[in-house]
């Protein structure tokens, strides 16, 4: 690996606040795989997958159409467009879909599970006067549903929710609004995200990032390493010291 390609090991200077993406980073996307399973037996894992990739993918074509006189249809809150990837992934897997069931999983992802280690940083950083919060792809209602749900309303000062610019990340302009939310500079903000595209973007923006890489995944092949890498949340302590 390169000196280019290597992310630093030395602890960041300068931060003053902590932001993080929610979706697989404070809460498990794929929890609903066992809600999944119980409806649709063999298929709950692949279900999951298939149906986060297709939210993910979804985002992205609404924020690349994004220009001309049809910009205000093209966007949609990212619940209907959750929505969307569902019933595309049971389309593909071959799944019956019902009303009913369709209403049990959305209301499912409504109510992530917070992954472990969520609550124990968020304790930690508050305890060392740090600003923290979410800047997430999520619609304000379906992120204040989460929020509350997993009992990490207390520990975020900021719940930052890209439609208010009816873009997506990795629009330049979504990564912006934490710097509006927080009056700090990008430096000033470590950016914390498990979806490896998410931090290469942020880091490009020139925030100080950690990439959370629960699944052992290969690095980006393309611009600059996040600042820092870690395989749990814990990494952000680490990285603060």
């Amino acid at each position: 690996m390169t000196d280019f390609a290597r992310p630093h090991t030395a602890p960041l200077q300068g931060v003053k606040a902590v932001l993080f993406d929610a979706y697989g980073t404070l809460f498990d996307v794929y929890s609903v795989a066992e809600l999944a399973e119980q409806l649709f037996p063999g298929q709950g894992q692949a279900l999951a997958v298939l149906w986060r990739d297709k939210q993910i993918e979804y985002t992205r074509l609404v924020s690349t159409s994004r220009q001309g006189p049809q910009r205000a249809s093209v966007y949609q809150p990212f619940w209907e467009l959750t929505r969307a990837g569902l019933r595309y992934a049971c389309k593909r897997l071959g799944l019956d879909l019902s009303p009913e069931r369709e209403a049990q999983l959305m209301d499912q992802y409504r109510q992530l599970s917070a992954f472990a280690d969520s609550p124990e940083v968020l304790h930690a950083l508050q305890a060392r006067g740090l600003v923290t919060g979410v800047l997430s792809n999520g619609d304000p209602a379906m992120l204040q549903a989460a929020v509350q749900s997993a009992g990490l309303a207390g520990l975020l000062d900021h719940v930052i929710s890209v439609d208010a610019i009816r873009s997506y990340k990795t629009d330049p302009l979504a990564y912006a609004l934490g710097e509006q939310a927080t009056g700090l500079k990008a430096p000033q903000i470590a950016f914390v995200s498990s979806n490896g595209w998410d931090a290469l973007a942020a880091t490009w923006y020139g925030y100080q990032t950690l990439w959370v890489n629960r699944q052992g995944l290969p690095q980006e092949e393309i611009g600059p390493p996040p600042v820092r890498v870690a395989t749990s949340l814990h990494g952000v302590l680490d990285m603060l010291v």
